[in-house]
């Protein structure tokens, strides 16, 4: 692998980390609900589960879903459906004023578990990724070279800007927390990213292998 190639791929991936999606507005989302603190393990959650899928993927498993329709259908529908969930808890979440009876919002800490649980399962509900994974690492990768050194080159680039856009939009929430301090902002706030969700949701419903 040239290093032509190799800017290539971290160009591309910059560009396609960047775009909203699931991942980065549920770290926005917990940056915002709670602190930056809890949106890193979110965003451990999703990474873990990104690198897991894209070694699955190096593996020959995006090749089994692109051959076998039936296989990617059931874990479409079941990511599409834990998307729904996860938007709805989000849309109803809690929002309570503090015992002072200020405009200040207080809502319950998760653990580290299950911020992480949360940020792996919204990652890992998005079977798309094996595909891409399958469709996208191979375009960068010499044939002629040994596989494995330049798919960890390429693996490695990718966690570096991946958790670069995590750390923005985490940042990114802590300063728009600032914002959301009334409780009918941060419940409309709520919703609004519940809604988005869903929509992802739906997305994924009717995408095609």
């Amino acid at each position: 692998m040239n290093i032509h190639t190799w800017w290539l791929f971290a160009t591309a991936t910059f560009f396609i980390s960047a775009t909203p999606g699931p991942n980065m507005l549920l770290i926005l989302s917990q940056s915002v609900r709670f602190n930056i603190h809890s949106a890193v393990w979110g965003a451990l959650g999703c990474l873990t589960a990104l690198l897991l899928m894209q070694t699955a993927s190096a593996a020959g498993l995006g090749v089994l879903l692109r051959s076998a329709p039936a296989v990617f259908d059931f874990l479409r529908w079941g990511g599409a459906i834990y998307l729904v969930y996860l938007g709805v808890r989000i849309y109803r979440a809690p929002v309570k004023a503090k015992a002072d009876m200020t405009t200040e919002v207080g809502v319950t800490q998760p653990s580290a578990q299950s911020l992480f649980k949360t940020g792996f399962m919204t990652s890992a509900s998005n079977p798309k990724a094996l595909l891409f994974a399958a469709a996208f690492f191979p375009q960068f990768l010499n044939p002629a070279l040994p596989q494995l050194p330049q798919f960890g080159i390429l693996l490695g680039t990718f966690v570096v800007i991946e958790t670069s856009w995590y750390l923005v939009y985490a940042f990114g929430g802590q300063k728009l927390s600032v914002y959301l301090k009334r409780a009918s902002i941060l419940k409309m706030f709520n919703r609004v990213t519940g809604t988005v969700f869903i929509g992802f949701a739906a997305i994924m419903a009717v995408m095609k292998a």
